[in-house]
Order: C-alpha cells, then sequence, then structure tokens
C-alpha cells in the first residue's frame, strides 16, 4: 500500500480530537513517521493550488461570459459565473487549510530531529545529521514562503469578484454589466500573476519532495 495511500486511511481512523502528538504517535506505531506525513501533506497542498488554479481560471471564464453576455441569457450568465465564483472561495480555503497542516507537521518534525540530534554521541554523525537538518529546514522555509505568497494573492481576488457579483445581483441589466467591463482586465492580469505564483510554489514544492525522498 502506498505510503499516501496508508497516511489517509489511518487518517481517517483516527478520531484523536485534534491532539497532534497522540496523531503522530499513533501514525508512528504502525509505521508512518513525521517525515512521511510531511512529504504527504506537501503533496496535498501542491494538489490543493493546482485545483486553485483551475478554479480561478473558470471563474474568469464565466465572468467574462457574462460580461459578453445579453438579454435573456444575463440571468443564466451571473448564475454560472457565481458558481465559480464560490468554488474558487472554497479552493482558496483548501489551500489555506493544507498549508496549515504543512507548518504543523514541520514543526514537529524539526523539533524531534533537533532533539534526537543531540542524542547522537559520535561527534561526526552528530555534524552529518545537524547539516542534513539546516539544509532540510532551509529548503522547507523558501517552499514554505513561496507558498505563502501565492496564498495572499488569493484574498484580494476573491474580494473582487465578490463585489463584482453583489453589485451585479442588484443591478443585473446590460448598463450594469458595461460599467464593470474595466474592471475585468485587472481581475485578468490579478488572476495570471496568481497562476504564475502558484506554479513557482509548485515547483518548490516538488524541489522539497525531492530532497526529502533522495
Amino acid at each position: 500500500m502506498k505510503t499516501s495511500l496508508k497516511i489517509a486511511l489511518f487518517s481517517s481512523l483516527l478520531l484523536l480530537g485534534g491532539c497532534q502528538s497522540a496523531y503522530y504517535s499513533a501514525m508512528e506505531k504502525v509505521g508512518i513517521y513525521k517525515r512521511d506525513i510531511m512529504v504527504d501533506r506537501v503533496n496535498d497542498a501542491k494538489e490543493s493550488q493546482q485545483d486553485a488554479q483551475k478554479q480561478f481560471s473558470s471563474a474568469l471564464e464565466e465572468m467574462q461570459a457574462l460580461l459578453n453576455s445579453n438579454g435573456g441569457d444575463l440571468e443564466k450568465a451571473y448564475f454560472s459565473a457565481k458558481d465559480e465564483y464560490e468554488s474558487a472561495s472554497a479552493a482558496a480555503d483548501e489551500v489555506s487549510s493544507r498549508i496549515d497542516k504543512v507548518e504543523s507537521v514541520a514543526e514537529a518534525l524539526f523539533d524531534e530531529w533537533q532533539k534526537e540530534i543531540g542524542e547522537i554521541s559520535k561527534a561526526s554523525l552528530r555534524q552529518q545529521s545537524q547539516t542534513k537538518l539546516n539544509q532540510t529546514e532551509r529548503s522547507y522555509r523558501k517552499m514554505l514562503q513561496s507558498m505563502r505568497r501565492a496564498e495572499g494573492k488569493m484574498p484580494p481576488i476573491l474580494t473582487a469578484m465578490k463585489d463584482n457579483m453583489l453589485y451585479l445581483k442588484h443591478n443585473l441589466n446590460a448598463k450594469t454589466i458595461a460599467s464593470i467591463k474595466g474592471e475585468f482586465s485587472s481581475l485578468q492580469a490579478d488572476i495570471s500573476a496568481l497562476i504564475n505564483e502558484m506554479n513557482n510554489s509548485i515547483a518548490e514544492s516538488n524541489r522539497f519532495i525531492d530532497g526529502m525522498e533522495n
């Protein structure tokens, strides 16, 4: 059974009231360590970003369709755009949740690693382990910074989308549609920048995972 599947299976079975230390201890008893959990959570965070990219792109497409619609198509186009906005908002929440989980296990892993280094009696082995920990932490900090930077670009975009959706909800007509077209180019640029930032974050995630697995 793949490690990620094992983690998902045991996680679903462990009802530990949010006690992370008890969770990690239980996982270790079945051969799944913090290192494995961290790699799995980084993968989850990466996948959530990929999903968010698709959702924000879809929301943009539906807004474009709304701006290009006319007559009796307005209401249908509005609800399609609204649905995509809500999906993008949910995807953004999932990204934040996944990144928080990465941070949680990273802190536990690095604390444990540092403590165990202190228990190594041979100086050369202790130094090698410390060097590896330092390298891993640097790679992790770089990845986390990239993740958080991409995450930070989502709320302003969602706010702009929400403003437009609420404005259109109360004034759904061709004149109102025309009045917000000027904001669309700004949204296009912002979403394009978000997708690029997420691509950078995904690349950093892949590099971090490669480093953890090699």
